[in-house]
């Protein structure tokens, strides 16, 4: 059996979403939705957070699809980084 070493971790947390605002300097906010079932009346409903997380080089743009991790305390509110963007905007007329 083996024991695990003191510095092991579990893996990072990712999440998948839409970027909302990208206005700040090196932070985006981003909305995952995610269906739960209701525990009443079991009907699955759409619930939505937002996340603030971390843009070093500003890649995403509002509309983005972009993956998340996570990551220790950067500032009050953002404790997730940009992981990639998963798709860009598509811009309609």
């Amino acid at each position: 059996m083996e024991t695990e070493s003191p510095n092991s971790r579990r893996p990072r947390q990712h999440l998948t979403g839409v970027v909302t605002s990208a206005k700040m300097q090196k932070t985006i906010v981003v909305k995952v939705t995610r269906l739960v079932r209701h525990k009443l009346y079991q009907r699955v409903i759409r619930v939505t957070k937002k996340f603030y997380a971390h843009d070093e080089e500003g890649a995403a743009q509002q509309g983005d699809t972009v993956r998340i991790v996570e990551a220790r305390p950067l500032s009050k509110l953002k404790r997730w980084r940009l992981d990639e963007v998963v798709a860009r905007r598509t811009k309609v007329i």
